[in-house]
């Protein structure tokens, strides 16, 4: 997808300045990409260790709040910053992957980093990851790749903003992810559950063990509920490192969740108080937890899990929280909708938010899903919530052919239900024109993150209505 983004900013805006060094963006994004890619992370930290030695340790130089699990990492991660950030500090945000623009995993205040700041730092790392690169070379070894660089960067970016806190979501696993160069005060778990087994591990346990290692000593560890195996692995690891353990069910719960008008209206109780009435404006039973989850990870952050957290400053964090990507409505006449769910687990949250949150007469799906998730797991969870399926595939080397997705489709749920468009974006006009003939169709884009970014991508482009 194309990281430009052409517009009428007037001279002298912020977004007109921004837009003098979108080729110079450009080209810092495509250094990056000329690395080894994300689908293939290396299992080390010694390389990225290493790079951040060199800069002078700037990960170092401000409190973090760590994130891992299987879904709902970005969402939990975005809340926790908009509560923090609205007690006041200011804050960093590292997220993956991104939908549009590079720009949106390296947040600072609350806004994607600016053009200029994202060039400035990448010039000012780059001579020594290319010193990285060599001694990586000379020991027979790949050079970092395209997300250890991209952590460095991160992290430099927050020093030199600076940052009183940054909230780091792991993009792999969680022991050998290269963001676990950096010790988080608060290690947070969102629900953990089979994914990239290949790398991972092939069972719960494992996945859990291996994400576990983002515990550090004496931190306080947060964690959504979680099955027995797993719960015995992030037990094992806060005993370890002398860590407390805050699980959600016994160290905090949500109480309840009402249906809202632009979201949900929910009572939390957390580690240290009690906090009812909060508007979130996010849908679906799954962010409820994740919010939970965030409440209890600031209270442990700021007070140590002793203190409450001052309710008018956490209803504002929570009601301005935002997740892009997440149950997101880009466009209308129809309503079309976007989730960046792209495993069973996530889709069968996707699919309860759809029947709890929204009153659609019918449901078309644009699908589609990488070579290395469970497209068939993923199709049976929203199939009871979706009326027909235009298969598809995005611009990831990944991306399952429609034509093979389309049979899993047809196993499932139907041959009469499926039909195949190779355009990501005809299909989407496929889509609009089936939910078109019913008074409350809508057109759900999900199945892929790369997916999802490319229908972003073209409702920024002024697409669809909405």
């Amino acid at each position: 997808m194309s990281e430009s983004r052409s517009g009428g900013a007037e001279p002298g805006s912020e977004e007109f300045q921004d837009s003098l060094f979108q080729k110079d963006a450009d080209r810092v994004y495509g250094e990056l990409l000329a690395r080894v890619g994300e689908a293939a992370p290396r299992p080390r930290l010694a390389p990225t260790r290493r790079a951040v030695e060199l800069l002078g340790d700037p990960q170092r130089s401000y409190p973090i709040v760590h994130i891992t699990g299987t879904n709902g990492k970005t969402s939990t991660s975005r809340m926790i910053e908009s509560i923090l950030r609205a007690y006041g500090l200011r804050t960093g945000l590292m997220t993956s992957p991104h939908l549009v623009r590079v720009n949106e995993r390296i947040v600072i205040d609350g806004r994607p980093i600016s053009n200029e700041a994202l060039v400035a730092n990448w010039e000012d790392i780059r001579p020594y990851l290319e010193m990285v690169d060599a001694e990586l070379r000379e020991a027979d070894e790949e050079p970092l790749t395209f997300f250890e660089a991209l952590t460095v960067l991160a992290f430099a970016s927050f020093a030199d903003a600076p940052v009183d806190v940054a909230v780091i979501e792991v993009g792999m696993g969680g022991e050998w992810d290269s963001t676990n160069v950096g010790d988080g005060q608060v290690a947070v778990f969102t629900p953990i559950a089979l994914d990239h087994t290949a790398r991972l591990g092939r069972t719960v346990a494992e996945i859990a063990r291996t994400k576990s290692g983002i515990v550090k000593p004496a931190a306080a560890v947060v964690s959504a509920s979680q099955s027995a195996e797993a719960l015995a692995e992030l037990q094992r690891a806060a005993g370890l490192s002398e860590a407390s353990l805050a699980v959600e069910g016994s160290g905090f719960s949500l109480l309840g969740t009402t249906v809202a008008v632009g979201g949900q209206l929910i009572d939390v109780q957390g580690v240290a108080g009690r906090y009812e009435g909060l508007f979130l404006p996010l849908y679906g039973d799954h962010q409820a937890h994740n919010a939970a989850v965030a409440i209890a990870a600031v209270e442990s952050f700021l007070g140590a899990g002793t203190r409450p957290l001052d309710p008018e400053v956490l209803a504002e964090g929570l009601a301005t929280a935002t997740s892009p990507g997440r149950l997101q409505l880009i466009g209308t006449e129809p309503t079309i909708l976007v989730d960046a769910a792209h495993n069973p687990h996530g889709a069968s949250a996707l699919a309860q938010a759809i029947e709890c949150y929204f009153h659609f007469d019918r449901v078309v799906c644009v699908l589609g899903v990488l070579g290395d998730k469970d497209a068939a797991g993923i199709v049976a969870a929203l199939e009871p919530v979706v009326e027909c399926f235009v298969v598809t595939k995005s611009s990831s080397e990944r991306a399952v052919a429609p034509e093979t997705l389309a049979e899993v489709v047809a196993r499932i749920a139907g041959a009469d239900r499926v039909s195949v468009e190779p355009s990501s974006g005809e299909a989407i006009e496929q889509a609009r024109e089936l939910a078109e003939e019913s008074p409350r169709g809508a057109v759900l884009v999900t199945g892929s993150i790369t997916l999802v970014g490319e229908a972003m991508g073209l409702a920024l482009d002024g697409g669809w209505k909405g």
